[in-house]
């Protein structure tokens, strides 16, 4: 008679535990153990502990490769998750073997787990390991399979609904939990006060204060006293939620009519725009990707947008200046140059419509495409193309963490038809549109910050803490990957020889830049090198760059005398023409404001199960 001790643990997150059947059975190399119930006196499966248990053989079963755990009702009791962290097994021989798991298991699902150390396609050399990868790639092939909704986007999910997805792909109870009462009490506060829902429009901006009691940031508060700063406008092209689209200016584009006289009160005594861009003070914000995008009907004509293009020095307090905007790409006399020096409401006005079209591009290009439609094509791409027992596919798992679920809500939420992006100044067709436009110009580089802030010139501008703080976190990730992808990819031969690695680089550039071979992205890999840089990329995308252009949103949007996705009446064409009157009527209704508002708290929030990424790093260590 052979004993194998087992220990069996379950998260400590809320709801891990379960009431359910839990079934185990063992795989040697010398044969299998029976369908085992894991069943001591009481409950067995609580949050945060660890039970021991038992299973008997008539004789060893060689060396364990496999787990088999299986989740069975009890009685009639509904569906109830489990979190299984961990399962530890001690051989009769005294060897000591670690099945991680780490994963939601629902009731009828069959998860087989390996034990011992990560292993690539090459190294696996029992007939029972190699069946079980072979097998486990094509159910999932099967599970996660691709979508084409759009020629021109990046391909996604098929699943039509959260309820189709596996239990480890869906939010937690917890999070579930919260975010419903977040958006029950938001709902129930605009309600209360007759906000929701309300078609009038602002009387002045004091009122704006109002819309939420309780629910401020320190920099929201900041945002409302000081919008109508140039130094703060500056301050968020660097440091707010959209930090990528200004770049240092050497030169003006022939369409921006800027002459030395407009601008010369704004910079310092004695000097020229042109001495100034030699010095490397001058920089540009371009929104030429607006340019003739189509907007939705509104009243029975169509919202206008700007495609502006917006001038900044960066002064010798090291404040950057806005100091001359155009509202549209071609110059013409109904398309002025707006200058500091003009009336109150005509620069507000000017600097509203540039603000208004870099929140779309933000959320439409840098947002929604670039990190969460980018890190739904990294994460199918994972599931579909590496077993759990590959190296690479446990150091990229806990990094997709609610991707699909938190995209299916966007697709069915932001976008649907009475969502915050539909109901902007683009509409539905028009942020499609965007996207379709930002994902012709994605480059691989411009995803490697680095590189990015490179190619911008943005090197040595002052207090660029976008740039400072986030370039220590690319190479503190960049550090991470390197000792992970090195110590189980010794030498370029290696890389190429592992045809799941490539099969996964593949999908990616197929589906996520739909082939594109001008973005620079590979489409196989043949270097270490080249695959420390790439999973460097997709971890800072989906953590670190996810967090810099979504958490601040309530922060740096909520007050939409600042900048707003919906404006009613078109960008001013003459000057003198405009009033504080005529900025508050080109903003949304009360109704359209508070479900901006609304929405961009529910997706700041911090929620209680965030997972920061050094709590992920240090995690891993265990997986791998």
């Amino acid at each position: 008679m052979a004993v194998y001790k087992l220990e069996v643990t379950t998260g400590d997150m809320k709801h891990a535990g379960t009431m359910d059947n839990i079934y185990i059975t063992l795989f040697g190399t010398e044969g299998q153990s029976d369908r085992t119930n894991l069943d001591n006196l009481g409950i067995d499966f609580k949050s945060g502990k660890t039970g021991a248990y038992t299973i008997k053989t008539s004789m060893s079963l060689g060396k364990l490769l496999l787990v088999k755990a299986e989740k069975d009702p009890f009685f009639l009791i509904s569906e109830d998750e489990w979190y299984c962290s961990r399962i530890v097994v001690t051989t009769p021989e005294g060897d000591v073997v670690l099945f991680p798991c780490y994963r939601w298991i629902s009731r009828g699902e069959l998860v087989e787990l390996r034990g011992g150390r990560a292993m690539k396609v090459f190294e696996d050399d029992h007939p029972l390991l190699i069946d079980h990868r072979r097998n486990e790639l094509l159910d999932k092939k099967k599970l996660y399979q691709w979508e084409i909704t759009d020629e021109k986007l990046p391909h996604h999910s098929h699943f039509k609904n959260v309820s189709e997805f596996p239990a480890e792909l869906r939010f937690s109870a917890a999070k579930s939990d919260e975010m419903f009462h977040t958006k029950r009490m938001i709902g129930a506060e605009l309600m209360f006060k007759g906000l929701a829902g309300s078609t009038e429009q602002w009387k002045n901006t004091d009122d704006m204060k109002k819309i939420f009691r309780f629910k401020k940031t320190t920099i929201s508060e900041y945002v409302m006293q000081h919008w109508k700063d140039d130094d703060f406008f500056g301050f968020q092209f660097l440091n707010a939620i959209n930090p990528n689209v200004i770049k240092r200016c050497s030169e003006l584009p022939p369409n921006f009519s800027v002459t030395e006289e407009m601008v010369k009160p704004f910079l310092r005594d004695g000097t020229s725009l042109k001495q100034e861009m030699g010095k490397g003070n001058i920089f540009i914000c371009d929104q030429k990707i607006m340019d003739e995008i189509p907007t939705r009907m509104y009243d029975g004509h169509p919202l206008q947008v700007a495609a502006g293009l917006c001038l900044f020095y960066m002064n010798p307090e090291n404040k950057l200046m806005p100091i001359a905007i155009q509202l549209h790409q071609q110059p013409s006399e109904q398309n002025p140059i707006f200058l500091p020096s003009d009336s109150e409401a005509d620069w507000l006005l000017a600097k509203l419509f540039i603000r208004s079209s870099d929140l779309l591009e933000h959320q439409a290009v840098y947002h929604l495409m670039s990190t969460h439609f980018l890190a739904e094509v990294f994460a199918i791409a994972t599931f579909r193309c590496f077993p759990e027992i590959h190296p690479l596919y446990k150091l990229l798992i806990p990094h997709f963490r609610y991707t699909l679920n938190i995209n299916s809500g966007a697709r069915n939420s932001l976008l649907g038809p009475d969502g915050p992006l539909t109901i902007s100044s683009l509409g539905y067709e028009g942020i499609k549109e965007l996207m379709r436009r930002g994902l012709s110009r994605m480059t691989y580089s411009s995803l490697c910050l680095p590189e990015n802030i490179a190619a911008r010139g943005l090197q040595s501008i002052p207090n660029f803490y976008y740039r400072d703080d986030g370039l220590k976190l690319w190479n503190i990730i960049n550090s991470f990957v390197k000792y992970i992808v090195e110590h189980y990819y010794p030498s370029d031969s290696d890389v190429c020889k592992d045809t799941e690695l490539q099969e996964w680089i593949n999908e990616i550039f197929t589906h996520g830049v739909l082939g594109n071979k001008l973005s620079g992205f590979p489409a196989s890999f043949n270097t270490v090198e080249e695959v420390i840089k790439f999973i460097t990329m997709v971890i800072f995308t989906v953590s670190v760059q996810h967090a810099a252009l979504n958490n601040g949103q309530f922060d740096y949007s909520s007050w939409m005398p600042y900048g707003s996705g919906l404006l009613h009446k078109p960008a001013p064409t003459t000057k003198g023409q405009s009033s504080m009157t005529t900025l508050l009527e080109t903003l949304p209704n009360i109704g359209e404001t508070v479900k901006f508002a609304g929405m961009l708290w529910v997706l700041s929030h911090k929620y209680t199960d965030v997972v920061c990424i050094f709590f992920a790093f240090h995690a891993l260590f265990i997986f791998l």
